[in-house]
């Protein structure tokens, strides 16, 4: 892991040298791990390329910015590719402010979730509407809480707990007619 590391960190001075060849190495080092990322955000791979595309150029031009005593380089990034991802869900414009306190978790049926594939899972997760999506996203795979959600995306917290009961309600209607 340390040599990892020290390999990252060569990158890294080579590409605020401004030294294409290491800009292009940083690139392909970490193409992977940032479309990964990318595409739990977009609805298709090339909304996904696009998205991981503006992050590799914020990152580029933030890279003097990174501090590896705060954290590892692929937080970082990651970090700039899940904040990219948000924009490119919230330039969708389909955020509409509904506010409830509390909201009923519907029980999804872990037995129905086995049968599926994780492909199948995230193609039906693409298909969730633009805000509840991000709200999904943001809670259940990125850890976020929904006052963490609130702030990133200027919803309320009611509204952050809404599109996660509506994603939950639909994943759970979709899930039962492809299992059931």
């Amino acid at each position: 892991m340390q040599s990892q590391e020290q390999d990252i960190s060569l990158l890294i001075e080579g590409c605020l040298a401004n030294n294409r060849k290491a800009q292009e190495q940083l690139y392909r080092q970490f193409y992977g791990f940032a479309m990964s990322i990318a595409l739990r955000y977009a609805r298709n791979e090339a909304d996904a390329a696009d998205i991981m595309s503006l992050a590799f150029v914020k990152a580029f031009k933030s890279l003097h910015t990174y501090d590896p005593q705060k954290g590892s380089f692929y937080a970082w990034l990651k970090r700039i590719v899940a904040n990219e991802g948000i924009d490119h869900i919230k330039s969708l414009g389909k955020f509409n402010p509904i506010e409830i306190e509390e909201v009923a978790d519907p029980h999804i049926d872990n037995n129905a979730i086995d049968r599926l594939q994780a492909e199948d899972i995230m193609t039906i997760i693409k298909k969730l509407p633009p805000a509840t999506h991000a709200v999904f996203i943001l809670y259940v795979m990125e850890g976020h809480t929904h006052k963490e959600i609130a702030v990133k995306l200027n919803i309320s917290e009611g509204t952050s707990k809404w599109h996660l009961s509506e994603a939950r309600k639909i994943l759970k209607q979709t899930l039962q007619l492809h299992t059931g």
